[in-house]
């Protein structure tokens, strides 16, 4: 399992580096730009100072933009914090809740005596079909990252937002948000 979140912060971290250096060459270009038209454009003919306001502008806007984005990984982009995961029965009742808070990993299988899980699915109508390790969620970022590790029968998502359940791929981490339904092969867990 901690290979799993190796994976994930290795990938989070290089993503938020990659934007923060991307955010950095603009500051640069900005303060570029404004050096060149304090010195050059000022004293220039009104085409030049049309085309470098111009090219101002776009790099304010991409700027802009890029902010945006890296304000979203910093919230994690799910508004409201994620605080727990609720096992919802055949005709969606609550069966099970289980708080999250302060937590940054957290597996999801059936305990053993051997092993225990943190998301303990044992005893559901479909507990057959879930594996003991079965998937697992990670924090980063206050974002919230679900992994099938390797089950047979699978891991579904379900965003709040579309109708359709996706199954995930093997070892690739998908962010999971408020409101969206985990399937753990036939189980649904709600997070909220």
């Amino acid at each position: 399992m901690s290979g799993t979140n190796n994976s994930i912060d290795t990938q989070i971290h290089e993503r938020s580096r990659d934007i923060q250096i991307a955010i950095i060459i603009i500051d640069a270009i900005i303060v570029i730009i404004i050096l060149f038209m304090i010195v050059f454009v000022l004293k220039q003919d009104t085409l030049l100072k049309i085309m470098v306001g111009s090219l101002f502008s776009i790099v304010v806007i991409v700027y802009g933009i890029l902010k945006i984005i890296v304000k979203d990984n910093i919230n994690g982009g799910i508004g409201p914090g994620i605080k727990k995961l609720v096992l919802l029965s055949q005709d969606g009742e609550i069966a099970r809740e289980w708080d999250i808070q302060g937590k940054t990993s957290l597996l999801i299988g059936k305990s053993t005596t051997n092993q225990e899980v943190d998301i303990n699915l044992s005893g559901t109508e479909y507990e057959s079909l879930i594996s003991n390790e079965h998937a697992v969620l990670n924090c980063v970022s206050e974002a919230w990252y679900l992994e099938d590790i390797d089950s047979v029968n699978g891991v579904g998502i379900k965003k709040a937002d579309k109708r359709i359940k996706n199954r995930l791929r093997h070892e690739s981490p998908y962010r999971i948000n408020n409101g969206d339904t985990i399937y753990i092969a036939n189980t649904r867990i709600l997070v909220k």
